[in-house]
């Protein structure tokens, strides 16, 4: 059995270090994380039983792209004393309750605790996602229709 802690750090220091891809192996497991693009969220592809994997082998390739981290450090000043919304849950975003609806809200959007903000479908069931806090929305993270894990930043609101 997979030790969902150890896979959620390996996707928080892909994000962290701008990884594309990661990829470990030993003589029992691999396992694969990859993003198509930066921009969206890690897809973890399971091969053989799956167990554990060593945290170990992450440093090396986040020192690799050590000058990949910059930008991302940049943007993270950027959005100092913002307030980010996250997924509670693994599955996929939708922005709106049916393609042909608006948005339940966009940038520059006043929201309070109570707010809807978006849906995450998770094993067919399309959970209301409120914002839990006031402020504006800042920036929305991702796009309608994209996988999210848990955790993951969706929003971010200005207090």
């Amino acid at each position: 059995m997979i030790d969902i802690r150890k896979l959620k750090e390996l996707v928080r220091l892909m994000s962290t270090n701008d990884l594309v891809e990661l990829d470990l192996r030993d003589k029992d497991e691999q396992v694969t994380i990859r993003r198509p693009n930066p921009a969206s969220a890690p897809q973890i592809v399971h091969h053989a039983p799956v167990m554990a994997a060593p945290v170990h082998a992450a440093p090396a390739s986040a020192a690799a792209s050590a000058p990949a981290a910059a930008p991302a450090a940049a943007a993270k000043d950027s959005d100092a004393g913002l307030i980010k919304v996250e997924s509670p849950m693994v599955g996929t975003f939708y922005a709106s309750p049916s393609p042909d609806k608006p948005p339940f809200i966009t940038a520059g959007a006043s929201v309070g605790p109570e707010t809807v903000v978006c849906l995450v479908e998770a094993m067919k069931i399309f959970n209301e996602i409120k914002a839990g806090c006031s402020g504006t929305i800042e920036r929305v993270l991702v796009k309608s229709g994209d996988p999210v894990e848990f955790g993951q930043p969706l929003f971010l609101v200005k207090p």
